[in-house]
């Protein structure tokens, strides 16, 4: 079978519906512990940056199951790994909600995190697999699952959060992860077939640049601006909830806000698959990056209720095309079969940042009494991911010129 047979075909459509139904459910790993920051700092009597210990453990496990599961999946396919994944979840969030200190949440929300990550990474590198001519909007409604996830939980949550505690809402989450989770994985079966080693790299690199660095030095680069990117993305994600809690608007009010900065990431991740596939991945992500940074610029004059969800609304339509982006550019550059421990090793790094950053900003309101300095700390990062991705962009335009005078008669 060519690569013509099923790049962008109608199961590839079918597939992506499919991944995008898995991808909502298995990331409710990711968000079901921000919602619950304010109960376990109460439940345990903690400062703040310990109450989000339990976060940043999971974006450890986050973290280094899109760098092990994307190798693996590389190797056995999507289908037995996220199988594999949604049992592991769904145990570790029963042990979880059985725990009595936060060092013993912290060690169950690690395992969380590692078999969520399945749902991230490894499969969105899975789905770019079957697009060619639409990889870029086909990658972005996968990682938008991401967001929905963290814009839907919290509201099916809230009831039970309210009336039995976040232990109940656990247990619950375990038994759905499970039962949604299994059957529709079981749907992903079928591999890719075989592709050339550089597939699509060749064409795109003639429409985006060349770049001149080496795969790892890329790759470098890459995982650098993704932990700048993230560190500064973290701020406004982890801490909202809090912040509106400081405010006397109540936990409530912050989850909403949360939902309403996510459903507007959804809607910028969309809106820049349809950017990639025009202008490329570098582009893309440096115009996310600057449009991020003007965002969080936004937060430091703004604590009124209405400007707070004005402004939450805003940060998520500006920086939700940043992290798939990143995916698309390793797509754009790299081998095809080595994308999922590709993937995974950017996504790992982009991971590594939001859990420093979720950590940081709650270590410097310890320290300051306000989430302003937190705040001006994600500007500071911010403009190191636009940096690098300048530095990335000017290169690859000195390379298409270069690749251009080559060919020319």
């Amino acid at each position: 079978m060519g690569s013509g047979d099923f790049h962008d075909s109608r199961y590839s459509w079918l597939r992506l519906a499919i991944t995008l139904l898995i991808a909502m459910v298995g990331n409710v790993g990711m968000w079901a512990i921000i919602v619950i920051l304010p109960a376990i700092q109460s439940e345990f009597g903690v400062d703040r940056s310990a109450a989000s210990l339990p976060y940043a453990a999971t974006m450890v496990g986050f973290a280094l199951g899109n760098l092990v599961i994307g190798w693996a999946v590389d190797r056995l396919g999507i289908s037995l790994c996220l199988i594999a994944a949604a049992i592991g979840v769904a145990l570790s969030f029963a042990l979880a909600a059985m725990t009595g200190s936060v060092l013993m949440l912290s060690i169950a929300q690690v395992i969380v995190g590692f078999g969520t990550a399945t749902s991230f990474g490894p499969l969105i590198a899975d789905i770019s697999h079957w697009f060619l001519r639409r990889r870029g909007i086909a990658v972005a409604v996968a990682a938008s699952g991401n967001y929905l996830s963290g814009a839907i939980w919290p509201f099916l949550l809230a009831g039970v959060l309210e009336e039995q505690g976040w232990r109940a809402a656990y247990l619950l989450l375990a038994g759905v992860v499970f039962l949604v989770m299994v059957p529709l994985s079981l749907l992903l079966r079928r591999s890719v077939p075989h592709m050339p080693a550089n597939d699509g790299v060749i064409a795109v690199a003639d429409r985006a640049g060349r770049v001149s660095f080496t795969p790892g030095q890329l790759q470098m680069l890459l995982a650098a601006a993704g932990i700048a990117c993230c560190m500064a993305m973290a701020m406004p994600q982890v801490h909202i909830v809090a912040l509106c809690v400081d405010l006397g608007y109540g936990p409530a009010v912050g989850a909403e806000m949360l939902s309403l900065m996510l459903l507007g990431g959804v809607a910028s991740r969309l809106v820049s698959g349809f950017v990639a596939d025009l202008l490329g991945g570098v582009r893309t992500l440096l115009i996310g990056s600057v449009l991020q940074c003007v965002a969080l610029f936004l937060f430091l004059p703004f604590d009124g209720l209405v400007s707070l969800y004005l402004v939450s609304l805003v940060f998520g339509l500006a920086q939700g095309g940043i992290v798939p982006s990143y995916a698309i550019i390793v797509r754009e550059y790299m081998p095809a079969r080595e994308a999922g421990a590709r993937v995974g090793a950017v996504m790992m790094a982009t991971i590594i940042g939001m859990a420093l950053g979720g950590w940081m900003s709650g270590w410097i309101y310890d320290m300051t009494g306000s989430y302003q300095m937190a705040f001006i700390n994600g500007i500071v990062w911010n403009f190191l991911n636009i940096g690098i991705m300048v530095l990335i962009l000017v290169n690859a335009s000195r390379g298409g010129r270069r690749a251009a005078a080559i060919s020319a008669p």
